[in-house]
C-alpha cells in the first residue's frame, strides 16, 4: 500500500468516525457532466457520515465566476484541471487538495438508434439540421467537441448548424427531446454500469482532443468544515472510484 493511500484511508476513516457525532451540510459545485455519478456518491457518502451534501450542477466556467463571486461552495468538482489549477493560484481554493478525480471520455450521440456509426462518419455527411454541443467558453467538453471538429477540418461547415447548451446537460437534453439529431456529449451521460442507456453513438478517439482531466478541489471557504473535508476524502474511496468507473470515466 502506497504512503498517499494510507493516508486517504487514515483521512476517510477519521472524518467519517467525525461525521458519525457532527453531522453537518456541505455545499458542493459539480460539474454537469458527473450529475449522476455525484448524486449516487452523494447518497452513499450521506449514509456512511451523516454529513449531507448540497449538489450544484453546471458548467465549470461559470462556477468559476460564482466562487470569484462570494458563492458558499466548500468543495469544486471541475470537468477540467486549469481551473482548480487557477483558483489555487488565485488564493481561492487549498493547494494540496486538488487532485483528478476522473478522466473523461467525449462521444458523439444521438438518442435515435443505428444513427450515428462507429467512425463518426455521420459527421462529414453532413445529412443533419442540427448538432448540440455545450457552450464552449465555459464547458470543457464543449471545447473539447470544437477541437475534434478543427482536426476534422469540419468546424466551418458545421459551425451554422451548432445548438449550443448552457452546459453538457442541456446539450444532452437538445438530443434527447430531439431538438437536435445528434450531438457532443459525456460518455458519462450515456453510459451507466458498463452499457450504453440507448440510442447510438461514436466514442471520439482521445487523439482528437486534448485529455479530459476533471479535478476536484478543496476551497477555502470549505477549509475548516469537517463535512467538506470528509467529502474529499470520500471520493478517493474505493466505493466511491466503482461509482465513478461504472459510468465510463477512467482513473
Amino acid at each position: 500500500m502506497t504512503p498517499r493511500r494510507k493516508h486517504t484511508l487514515l483521512a476517510l476513516g477519521l472524518a467519517i468516525l467525525a461525521g458519525n457525532s457532527l453531522a453537518d451540510e456541505v455545499q458542493v459545485a459539480v460539474a454537469a457532466n458527473f450529475t449522476a455519478p455525484m448524486e449516487q456518491i452523494a447518497a452513499d457518502f450521506e449514509r456512511a457520515t451523516g454529513h449531507r451534501p448540497l449538489l450544484s450542477f453546471g458548467a465549470t466556467g461559470k462556477f468559476y465566476a460564482q466562487i470569484k463571486n462570494g458563492a458558499p461552495f466548500a468543495v469544486f468538482l471541475a470537468a477540467d484541471a486549469k481551473t482548480p489549477a487557477r483558483l489555487i493560484v488565485e488564493g481561492d481554493a487549498i493547494p494540496d487538495s486538488r487532485y483528478t478525480y476522473a478522466i473523461g471520455r467525449l462521444v458523439l450521440w444521438s438518442a435515435r438508434e443505428g444513427y450515428v456509426d462507429d467512425q463518426g462518419a455521420v459527421l462529414a455527411s453532413g445529412a443533419f439540421e442540427h448538432l448540440a454541443i455545450a457552450n464552449p467558453k465555459t464547458a470543457p467538453y464543449g471545447a473539447a467537441a470544437i477541437q475534434v471538429l478543427e482536426k476534422m477540418k469540419l468546424l466551418t461547415a458545421l459551425e451554422p448548424k451548432f445548438v449550443t447548451g448552457e452546459n453538457i446537460t442541456q446539450a444532452q437534453q437538445f438530443i434527447a427531446t430531439g431538438n437536435a439529431e445528434l450531438g457532443f456529449v459525456a460518455l458519462s451521460q450515456v453510459w451507466k454500469n458498463g452499457q450504453p442507456i440507448g440510442g447510438s453513438f461514436w466514442r471520439v478517439p482521445a487523439e482528437l482532443h486534448g485529455e479530459i482531466k476533471q479535478d476536484a478541489v478543496l476551497l477555502k471557504r470549505g477549509a475548516d468544515q469537517p463535512a467538506a473535508q470528509a467529502l474529499m476524502a470520500y471520493l478517493r474511496s474505493d466505493q466511491a472510484r466503482a461509482v465513478i468507473k461504472a459510468y465510463g470515466y477512467e482513473l
